[in-house]
């Protein structure tokens, strides 16, 4: 019974693969077709419950490469360079479909009593002339993109030069246009700061913010420098304008409060509601925890400061000395200091606390101080603007 069961799965599993299959020729799909029918055939492929497969292989591979042949006549009739792609990557199509069908070659036919025809042809020279003509059309194209004055042109330009490399390794002086693509692709942005308020801008804090190797945001087409470099003309600036600083009085803040909670002190006899004393079946007094209430009085004070970052990053065009888009950005750094005494039984109060009452009055940050450490959230506020609005849209 399990036999017959397994067969019926086997069979009902092949009849859906063979559907699927014939599906797929039926509309055209002829690749599809073929590599269900290899994957069919890669096992018992001479048995009787795999010639509808071999039939419909037979079949696709007939029709793929007469609709490829058809592409390829119409193609090289056109006679345009532009078509050198297309042909190419028709006869790496037709030789990848010969590849996959050679390892289960040959196939028999045993109703017809043949071997199911599959013409293999060899596509060598095709392919070689084919890629040779391609890449000299990559190449011709891309140098004279590379003479135009825009950026669009010189990153396809790059774009087509790393397809040829791939295409055709080491062909001529690929790798060297390439370098001189990408650079004339980038857009170099200099970014800088200026400061608008009636306080001064710690300078470290002001490196730390242009220190742009830190930020991870330079990509393929993008190039941020705080500092202008000889021989690079600029598409693009990025200010950092601070506009106000807002720095609060040093504040000390008291507050007195009592913690109370109950904690075992030894045992004691257990006493009924009778005075009596409670037994246990030995006749022995029997002992509970002895509870205990204490107290702890504590006296807090918290050291404030904060300081408030408000600034404006402005995208300037270079080209025309046009603002592109601003956006505002405002950042905060709380000093926020708490030491404590007590009076009474400190265990009274959570065990957290006590880092507390080990500590002492500490001097408040300077003023500049305060700005520089607004500065790991001014930065984070930074690279999310820059990664989120690009200065080509």
């Amino acid at each position: 019974m399990k036999k017959i069961t397994l067969l019926f799965i086997s069979l009902f599993i092949v009849s859906c693969g063979v559907k699927q299959t014939q599906s797929m020729l039926s509309n055209g799909n002829y690749d599809g077709a073929i590599i269900n029918a290899v994957d069919a055939l890669r096992t018992n492929k001479n048995s009787k419950g795999k010639q509808d497969y071999v039939y419909l292989l037979e079949e696709a591979f007939a029709k793929a490469k007469q609709r490829d042949l058809e592409s390829l006549n119409l193609l090289i009739k056109e006679n345009n360079p532009s078509n050198y792609e297309n042909i190419y990557n028709l006869f790496i199509k037709m030789d990848n479909r010969q590849e996959r069908i050679k390892p289960i070659l040959p196939l028999y036919l045993i109703k017809e009593g043949r071997n199911a025809i599959f013409p293999i042809d060899d596509y060598s020279d095709e392919l070689i002339s084919s890629k040779n003509n391609l890449s000299g059309f990559l190449y011709t194209n891309a140098k004279k993109l590379l003479t135009s004055k825009n950026k669009m042109d010189f990153r396809q330009a790059y774009d087509d030069l790393a397809y040829l490399d791939k295409l055709n390794p080491n062909y001529k002086d690929v790798r060297a246009l390439m370098d001189e693509a990408q650079f004339k692709g980038t857009d170099f942005v200099h970014v800088y700061t200026k400061n608008e308020t009636n306080m001064v801008i710690p300078t470290r804090l002001q490196d730390d913010l242009l220190d742009f190797s830190t930020y991870g945001i330079n990509d393929k087409w993008t190039v941020y420098h705080n500092n202008k470099q000889k021989n690079i003309n600029y598409d693009f600036g990025m200010i950092v304008n601070f506009r106000q600083i807002n720095i609060s009085p040093e504040q000390v803040r008291e507050k007195q409060f009592v913690k109370e909670k109950q904690i075992k002190d030894g045992l004691k006899t257990l006493i009924d509601a009778n005075g009596n004393v409670v037994k246990d079946s030995l006749g022995n007094p029997i002992k509970v925890d002895n509870m205990k209430t204490i107290t702890v009085s504590i006296y807090e004070f918290t050291q404030f400061k904060s300081c408030q970052v408000t600034a404006k990053v402005d995208y300037i065009d270079f080209r025309t000395n046009q603002l592109i888009d601003a956006f505002p950005v405002t950042s905060e750094f709380i000093f926020d200091y708490i030491y404590a005494n007590y009076n009474g039984d400190k265990r009274a109060c959570e065990e957290s606390y006590y880092q507390y009452f080990n500590r002492r009055a500490v001097p408040f940050p300077s003023n500049e101080q305060m700005v520089y450490d607004t500065g790991e959230d001014l930065k984070a506020k930074l690279k999310g603007i820059i990664t989120n609005n690009k200065f080509r849209r």
